[in-house]
């Protein structure tokens, strides 16, 4: 009774397994990431939802630095992302600096800033040239 129409996988071959990242459409390990959590001892109970949302935020953050940290380096005529195109990326964004501001990045460096009191001054004519600029009232 191996082939009519019955209960069983009788002719659907050998039925390849969907992983839980697949049917979220995820890149990022739903499984490895329950799995983590369950290990972890974060709750007694976890919900079969946890993970896959979990994995979906992470998928955005590492998304939007990495689409930032690209851009950098595009704009420093680099086709390889290092350290420093990510603390630009980072440092650059509003909510992404927020988000990571207590953070190290090693080799980042830091965002380039010369304080306005130490530019040069520039030089304008003035009305009264025997006076200096601090000494106008």
């Amino acid at each position: 009774m191996s082939g009519g129409k019955g209960k069983g996988k009788g002719g659907r071959g050998a039925g390849k397994s969907t992983t839980s990242s697949a049917k979220a459409g995820l890149q990022f390990p739903v499984g490895r990431i329950g799995r983590y959590l369950k290990q972890g001892k974060y709750a007694t109970r976890m919900g079969a939802g946890a993970p896959v949302y979990l994995a979906a935020v992470l998928e955005y953050l590492c998304a939007e630095i990495l689409e930032l940290a690209g851009n950098a380096a595009r704009d420093n005529k680099k086709s390889r992302i290092v350290p420093r195109h990510l603390t630009l990326a980072i440092k650059n964004d509003e909510e992404l600096n927020k988000l990571l501001g207590g953070v190290t990045i090693a080799s980042g460096g830091v965002l380039p800033n010369i304080h306005a009191v130490l530019l040069p001054k520039k030089s304008s004519k003035s009305k009264n040239p025997g006076l200096s600029a601090s000494q106008d009232y």
